[in-house]
């Protein structure tokens, strides 16, 4: 049984007041919806992750590790054990020639932006993705015909499980689609990037048409997680959603966008329950009708009841 008040103990000893209970999770999403983590922390240093492995170690208690907190939905009940996210002492880039380093809270975005202003072409596709490096890197996020494993050389992961740091090949970290073999355990505080020499003007032109695109395909005023669903192969889970006629569905406050059938909005009063509720239809419905198996995105934060798995 998990004993978080040793588990406090043990943060607040390391991280004095920066240890938060009871800490509220809406306001760290961007679907702007659940509840509350009975631990939280930003850790500033790996002496606060050496803290935080103690912690989980000692107290047996559960763990998540956040970023931006896109492609996250977190239970109305809350989260019953310590969410981590990573704070500014990991927010962070340097360069070495072509090759560029960043901690693990740098956002996705100004790191493309860092790449822009040393002439550097391959991160471009980034400005588009709402995600700190080291969620984009756990996820092997990607857009417009690039993704984090194609620039990628080497991955800087803490260990909660022993308390330890390695350092792990592109090769070695097991990248798929949307997906990384990276352990289950491991905080991403760094990654380093082969990038290659570019025109700015040209640069700057595919991250500016990257940003149209996403605000005239995307519901960026309404809160939502980004991508729901990954694309099936040879397909688009948007495609697949609206010919089976979801467009626009609503359960409770979660609702299919009008704009793009890949995306759920949360209006006013929506719950979590509500978003995983509308999920589950969506996979039912789009598996009978045409076959699809559709693959959530989302990290799913906290106990749910559900009708899928």
């Amino acid at each position: 049984m998990s004993d978080i008040a040793l588990a406090e103990a043990i943060l607040r000893a390391a991280c004095g007041d920066r240890v938060r209970t009871s800490f509220p999770m809406a306001p760290l999403t961007t679907f702007r919806i659940g509840g509350s983590a009975a631990l939280y922390l930003e850790p500033e240093s790996d002496a606060d992750l050496s803290a935080a492995a103690e912690a989980v170690a000692e107290g047996e208690v559960a763990f998540v590790v956040i970023g931006k907190g896109s492609n996250v939905l977190v239970s109305d009940r809350g989260f019953d054990g310590l969410v981590l996210r990573l704070g500014r002492g990991y927010r962070w880039a340097a360069r070495d020639g072509a090759r560029l380093t960043a901690g693990g809270s740098m956002p996705l975005p100004a790191l493309a932006g860092v790449a822009l202003r040393h002439a550097l072409d391959g991160l471009a596709f980034g400005v588009a993705i709402p995600a700190t490096l080291g969620g984009a890197v756990k996820m092997n996020a990607g857009a417009h015909g690039g993704q984090m494993a194609d620039v990628l050389v080497d991955v800087g992961v803490f260990r909660l499980a022993d308390g330890r740091e390695e350092r792990v090949p592109t090769a070695a970290a097991g990248f798929s689609y949307r997906h990384s073999g990276l352990p289950s355990d491991g905080v991403v505080t760094s990654a380093r990037f082969e990038l290659r020499p570019g025109d700015p003007t040209a640069i700057r032109a595919a991250m500016d048409e990257a940003r149209e695109w996403r605000r005239r395909t995307q519901p960026l005023a309404e809160p939502n997680c980004g991508s729901v669903f990954k694309n099936p192969a040879d397909g688009h889970a948007a495609r697949s959603i609206e010919e089976a006629g979801l467009k626009g569905t609503r359960v409770g406050g979660a609702q299919i966008s009008t704009k793009h059938a890949n995306f759920i909005v949360a209006h006013e009063g929506a719950r979590a329950d509500d978003v995983l509720a509308l999920i589950d239809l969506v996979r039912r419905t789009v598996k009978a009708r045409s076959g699809i198996a559709l693959e959530p995105e989302v990290q799913l934060i906290g106990g749910f009841d559900r009708v899928d798995g």
